[in-house]
């Protein structure tokens, strides 16, 4: 396991080079207020007058000014060619939680490429927000206090199963598995509580539930839940 670079008792925002608007950005921080950076995601904290605490990767993307704008001692090159920078960072961010922005895009082959990451690191909690969507690997067990009729989908990264109440379509005893079985626009009733079997399950959410789906996954791991910024990033 690769050895942490940033290591935080509170939830951390990686933001990347893909698409990523303001307002996403400032609605991570609101909840993980320690900015780290996946190589060329230095050049978009810096367009937004964010100064991260790290830069993780291979470095090859950072532009010139956001060399000038951030200390060269928060710089960290991870040369190794057999891992995205997504993945860099996410194995060297110790934390209860990472709020990932800047990961998706026009690419189909990036957006699946960060999903295979999520799955082959369950141990690392993390939760992917861009365009409409919330997107984190399931935990065993997960509840998330949603409005009646809020979309929950369902994408299985390889074989798993589970229970769920609050799901207008309950899952108890279906098989799931990518070429089989899959969850797309399930619904909640209200409250959904769902367990699997597996790590091997992601859930997608609208992105405006961003909040409930970080103090679910930090209370299914036993954190207290987030609340607003207390510090970290900070503008130039």
């Amino acid at each position: 396991m690769a050895h942490p670079i940033i290591r935080r008792s509170c939830p951390v925002t990686l933001v990347g080079a893909g698409l990523a608007t303001r307002a996403e950005i400032r609605a991570a921080l609101r909840l993980a207020p320690d900015l780290v950076a996946a190589d060329g995601g230095a050049n978009v904290a810096v367009a937004e007058g964010l100064v991260p605490e790290a830069v993780i990767g291979d470095l090859d993307s950072v532009s010139a000014a956001a060399r000038a704008a951030i200390p060269a001692e928060r710089f960290h090159a991870v040369a190794e060619q057999d891992s995205t920078d997504f993945e860099k960072s996410l194995t060297r961010i110790a934390a209860p939680l990472v709020i990932a922005v800047g990961f998706s895009g026009p690419r189909l082959d990036h957006a699946l490429a960060t999903l295979s990451v999520l799955s082959r690191h369950p141990q690392r909690r993390c939760l992917l927000l861009g365009g409409e969507d919330v997107i984190f690997l399931a935990p065993p067990r997960l509840r998330l206090d949603l409005a009646p009729g809020e979309r929950v989908s369902l994408f299985p990264m390889g074989p798993v199963s589970g229970r769920s109440a609050g799901l207008f379509w309950p899952i108890d005893g279906i098989p799931f598995a990518p070429d089989g079985r899959v969850g797309t626009s399930n619904r909640a009733e209200g409250a959904v509580e769902i367990a699997f079997d597996a790590p091997k399950m992601l859930v997608a959410l609208p992105a405006a539930r961003l909040e409930p789906a970080v103090n679910a996954l930090l209370a299914a791991s036993g954190w207290p839940a987030a609340h607003g910024p207390t510090g970290g990033a900070r503008g130039r």
